[in-house]
């Protein structure tokens, strides 16, 4: 198996989906799907999708049912970016290379983009109910994560206290919290969605839940070791944007050198708890273990 080439397929089949998802450009607010296609189909790793899609193939899945909510999840994640771009967040320009939602469309209609992805995104995963063979009870579950995982509980509480303590230090226990679910849940809702969808029973999908957390952590804080080390070029962001926005970060807590400790250590772990599941899937392995050396 040549992983660039498999993940580059893996990453063009997940493009194909989200642009069948993607609402029709027309009536008389069509300038708001023109703005969530913008923001969606801006580029970037497509990792949630894949990481669903895989464990959904590692359990056995072969149905289209986990395809809306493969969609679904990639919408979640880029309408947080859509407004951690805005003024009154993290006041960036530039995502993925290219001009920012707010810069292209304005304030008020990066705002509303990103309200239009967050709530087609649950329109497009509802679509799962009416895929052929679709198991509901197991589509209904699958739509309860995703929605704890993305809201008050997960990503937007995470958010929300990033936001309250940014401008002073905060201590390791509260940035581990912010982490946890600011970049944590999402990953964990995309592994567990793919385990729940293809039938994978409850302690194992809270065994995928750790692994996800895990992966999580670790690549949030090779997010704050690439915003001291990379460039604007490479990452298609401003770089120091932490230092900007006067964050505590990992790197600013434990330093550079064990931050990137405990990124190969926390990706170690995670690797070491799929490897104990009876299924085998080489890629996701090799996916995990990817993102300790991403440079982007």
């Amino acid at each position: 198996m040549n992983f660039n080439e498999e993940r580059q397929k893996r990453t063009e089949y997940i493009e194909e989906i989200l642009k069948r998802y993607l609402p029709k450009k027309e009536g008389y607010q069509k300038i708001i799907m023109e703005a969530m296609e913008y923001s969606l189909m801006a580029g970037g790793k497509r990792l949630r999708p894949m990481l669903m899609l895989e464990t959904y193939r590692l359990f056995g899945g072969e149905k289209k049912v986990i395809e809306p909510f493969m969609a679904a999840i990639e919408m979640i994640h880029t309408y947080s970016l859509v407004h951690d771009d805005l003024p009154a967040m993290d006041n960036d320009e530039y995502r993925r290379g290219r001009k920012t939602t707010h810069i292209v469309y304005g304030e008020d209609m990066g705002i509303l983009a990103g309200d239009a992805l967050l709530n087609y995104a649950f329109e497009t995963a509802a679509l799962a109910f009416d895929e052929e063979d679709a198991d509901c009870a197991k589509v209904g579950k699958a739509f309860q994560v995703l929605a704890r995982k993305s809201g008050i509980y997960g990503m937007i509480g995470g958010q929300v206290v990033d936001v309250k303590e940014s401008g002073h230090a905060v201590s390791g226990e509260v940035l581990d919290f912010i982490y946890r679910l600011k970049t944590s849940a999402l990953i964990e809702a995309s592994m567990m969605v793919g385990a729940i969808l293809a039938g994978a029973d409850e302690e194992v999908v809270g065994t995928i839940e750790e692994i996800a957390g895990k992966i999580g952590l670790a690549f949030q804080i090779q997010d704050d070791i690439l915003d001291v080390t990379g460039t604007t070029e490479t990452l298609g962001k401003p770089v120091h944007s932490d230092e900007k926005n006067e964050k505590t970060t990992y790197v600013t807590w434990k330093g550079i050198e064990k931050a990137k400790d405990d990124v190969a250590a926390m990706t170690k772990e995670a690797v070491d708890g799929l490897e104990k599941l009876p299924e085998k899937d080489g890629f996701l392995r090799e996916l995990l273990i990817s993102l300790i050396s991403r440079e982007k």
